[in-house]
């Protein structure tokens, strides 16, 4: 789908608020994929900035944050975000080593690889200005309680 979700939306459905809701809108969509638009990261005020920058594996979150809005998006309802908890990330690369010296905006992309209604396992990555700067694999559980 194609229609823009813009940040109010997307707070309103997951469980990150204030400034660390760090993506501005959702640009498209579908049952498989995600594609959001952020600017947060030249914000001097980014909770994620230590020592005076936004390293690169920052994008973490923001990928992570994609993963959430994919999965209220393909929920479908208006119920409370469920809370997921990022259980491992592999085959990172960086291709870059700070986030907050690039102008203008980020394309944070993720895409459903498989999964089920409680382990999903999503590919992701960040761009500018159709540069990657970083890319990974990330596996999400939304109920930690039903593992055990």
């Amino acid at each position: 789908m194609t229609t823009l979700l813009d940040r109010a939306w997307i707070a309103s459905h997951i469980p990150h608020q204030g400034s660390m809701c760090l993506l501005d809108a959702v640009k498209e969509w579908s049952d498989s994929a995600i594609t959001c638009r952020a600017s947060s990261h030249s914000d001097p005020a980014n909770p994620l900035r230590a020592e005076g920058r936004l390293g690169a594996a920052n994008g973490i979150e923001y990928a992570a944050q994609a993963m959430a809005i994919h999965g209220a998006l393909i929920a479908g309802d208006d119920a409370a975000p469920r809370q997921g908890y990022l259980t491992s990330v592999r085959s990172v690369s960086l291709h870059v080593a700070r986030l907050d010296d690039l102008p203008g905006e980020l394309d944070v992309c993720a895409e459903r690889l498989s999964g089920d209604s409680n382990n999903i396992l999503y590919q992701f990555s960040l761009s500018h200005a159709g540069r990657c700067l970083l890319e990974g694999r990330a596996a999400v559980v939304l109920d930690a309680a039903a593992l055990g």
